[in-house]
């Protein structure tokens, strides 16, 4: 497997094994948050096709409970391993672990990500992972369907984060 910062040509081919909902691309549109250098959206390969992605935003996490108890602190965000079968298999760790390393090579400390209160198999991981549970939010989103109609979303989050090592990190025995 594979980690790479998510070129253009890539996006149609998340698009077409890891699909999400939506008429507009959503990783058009984390594709277009790393070119405005708000993020970096990084994709994991396997056999040549796409298995997983996620997405370091640099500018943090818009939720304001976050911002006001961590302020400053990125976040780690959507993060998923696709197909199903591949799960529980390092992958979505391996993302995880490479989001972690670009934020240390920036000589950033500390990292957060978001997981949803009934999510116990993601808070299990990212609690493997060293992430601490932070505060509750809710995580508000929303996405366009084919026939122009719009879905706001919210869900019910707790934010965890994570003190960052000051020197390289061991992506691969992690």
């Amino acid at each position: 497997m594979d980690i790479a910062v998510c070129g253009a040509d890539d996006v149609a081919l998340l698009d077409q094994y890891i699909g999400a909902p939506g008429a507009t691309s959503f990783h058009a549109r984390r594709f277009a948050r790393q070119e405005r250098c708000e993020s970096t959206y990084l994709v994991a390969w396997l056999d040549g096709r796409p298995v997983g992605h996620v997405e370091l935003r640099w500018t943090g996490c818009d939720a304001s409970a976050v911002r006001a108890a961590r302020p400053g602190c990125l976040e780690i965000g959507g993060l998923g391993v696709w197909p199903e079968e591949l799960r529980s298999r390092g992958i979505g760790t391996a993302l995880i672990r490479a989001a972690e390393e670009l934020a240390v090579e920036r000589g950033l400390t500390d990292v957060g990500i978001g997981v949803e209160k009934d999510n116990v198999r993601a808070a299990a991981l990212y609690a493997r992972l060293g992430y601490e549970p932070l505060t509750d939010y809710y995580d508000r989103w929303s996405y366009e369907d084919a026939d122009g109609f719009l879905h706001d979303n919210v869900d019910h989050c707790t934010f965890l984060v994570k003190d960052l090592p000051s020197g390289p990190l061991d992506v691969k025995g992690a």
